[in-house]
């Protein structure tokens, strides 16, 4: 495969994440060290639009700086990250040969430029120097050809799942860690999204406390047809939620919500972790979270949680836990969503827009790619 001269590039607005454009890039030619990479496809979840809600404060438009066309940095415009696979096809590293299948972070695009550090059998590094101040957990990358945990035939699953099952995996952990903060209850807000079906399934499956899942009246019929939420309730039922010890995992970060939550649980509620903002546009505006009765809202960040148990438990045994519980997950999850495949700027455009507006279907999986030279 010869290497192409352009690539297509999707980005975001950084000020207003609604506003989108499509537009090619130069690809430079490789210096030492350094691999080119064709990105084969990458999932779309409401994820990927929390990365464009806390670009700024979390630092996820860091990971791949946006060009404009003129070949100059942007100021205005930010390249969302997202998961996928992609092939090495041109190389200037001796450990990394063409054709070498990767999985991991990527930019959404058609290619992407690495500088492989810290290559192991099993994983590689990208230690290109913008990225050596950010979390180690996104700048690693799986070789699928060493990956116990890679089935090629379930990509697509790995695409919509794994970066967010690691995040319930490890959410799961940390609740287990502090013994669900001595309450017997763990309420999961936006309960159709990737992450909290994930950490659902881990509950439900593995632990003995009760998990309620709060969702849209939409999606209520979907959730309460997965059989990981021993109770299912719509956003305007949360004054049905028994009042008894609970932990709130909050993945919607919508404040009116959270105090309406807050609110009714009162004294019942013995902690309240906020994970995502699927809810991004009624994240900002609202109830201050210094108002909110009972708990603040605590944030969890999952690669905190990694490392802490990487330095603990070591690669391997990481390694064999996640596996264990993937596999399980897998095998509930089978025919929860259809996967629904496209490529084009203006197939990404559409389904991007889908999740700005929460009209995405959450029975579907979307795996998207963008037209590539070479």
């Amino acid at each position: 495969m010869s290497q192409p001269s352009e690539k297509t590039v999707f980005q975001s607005n950084r000020g207003d994440i609604t506003k989108t454009r499509v537009i090619q890039n130069p690809i430079g030619e490789l210096a030492n060290g350094e691999v080119l990479v064709a990105v084969d496809h990458f999932a779309l979840t409401a994820n990927n639009i929390t990365y464009g809600v806390a670009g700024d404060s979390i630092g996820y438009w860091q990971f791949f700086p946006a060009y404009d066309p003129t070949g100059e940095v942007s100021a205005d415009w930010g390249c969302i990250p997202v998961w996928g696979f992609a092939e090495v096809i041109a190389s200037r590293h001796p450990d990394v040969p063409v054709g070498e299948r990767l999985y991991g972070y990527f930019p959404m695009a058609s290619h992407a430029t690495l500088t492989p550090e810290n290559v192991k059998a099993h994983a590689l590094v990208d230690g290109v120097a913008h990225r050596s101040a950010l979390p180690v957990v996104y700048n690693q990358y799986n070789r699928t050809a060493a990956d116990a945990s890679y089935d090629p035939n379930k990509e697509p699953e790995q695409m919509l799942y794994r970066p967010l099952f690691t995040t319930s995996f490890f959410l799961d952990d940390f609740l287990a860690d502090n013994a669900f903060f001595e309450a017997g209850t763990v309420l999961l807000t936006s309960a159709s999204s990737k992450t909290s079906l994930g950490l659902a399934q881990l509950l439900h499956a593995n632990r003995s406390c009760k998990v309620v899942g709060l969702t849209s009246q939409g999606n209520k019929a979907f959730v309460e047809g997965l059989g990981c939420y021993h109770e299912v309730l719509g956003y305007d039922e949360f004054d049905k939620l028994t009042l008894e010890p609970t932990v709130m995992v909050d993945m919607a970060g919508n404040r009116a919500l959270q105090f309406d939550i807050h609110t009714h649980l009162a004294d019942q509620l013995r902690y309240s972790c906020l994970v995502g903002v699927t809810h991004w546009e009624a994240g900002t505006p609202g109830v201050d979270q210094t108002e909110l009765p009972g708990p603040k809202p605590e944030m969890f960040f999952a690669p905190s949680q990694i490392q802490k148990r990487l330095k603990e438990w070591g690669h391997e045994a990481y390694a064999a836990k996640m596996a264990v519980a993937w596999g399980g997950f897998l095998q509930d999850a089978e025919g929860w969503v259809n996967v629904e495949r496209a490529s084009g700027a203006e197939s990404l455009t559409t389904v991007y827009d889908a999740f700005i507006e929460g009209k995405a279907d959450p029975a579907r999986g979307y795996v998207m790619a963008l037209p590539r030279q070479g």
